[in-house]
């Protein structure tokens, strides 16, 4: 499974940006997806995460009510809407994805060990 993201680049405090994660079509409907981020100097951390399903969704406190993840079928492609920007939250994003047989389609997958492919990052500024 090959991941893409794209979306990333320098945004104004309060700007919103939409990052993409282009997934190979064959394996992408029975996968769950998740952002994370790694700022500089710190330990790459959950963000967002949707089930296979898309029926569920669930976020990390900091960017709850901010930051909407999704998915289109249609498109192999899973999003992250992130709106209100901070600071804080300039980090390098990346997407990943896990495709167990097993996995439930409500399931959401918020460990970052659990997750076998990633993606190679997209860059989001923030400037104050």
């Amino acid at each position: 499974v090959q991941l893409q993201a794209s979306g990333g680049g320098l945004v104004q405090a309060g700007g919103s940006l939409r990052l993409s994660c282009a997934a190979s079509e064959r394996t992408f409907s029975r996968h769950a997806f998740g952002w994370y981020r790694q700022a500089p100097g710190k330990e790459r951390e959950f963000v967002a995460a949707i089930s296979w399903s898309g029926g569920a969704t669930h976020y990390a406190d900091a960017v709850k009510g901010r930051f909407t993840i999704s998915r289109d079928s249609a498109k192999s492609t899973v999003y992250l809407e992130m709106n209100s920007l901070k600071p804080e939250d300039t980090a390098v994003y990346y997407c990943a994805s896990e495709g167990s047989p097993l996995l439930p389609g409500s399931m959401v997958v918020t460990t970052l060990k659990e997750y076998d492919y990633w993606g190679q990052g997209t860059l989001v500024t923030v400037s104050s």
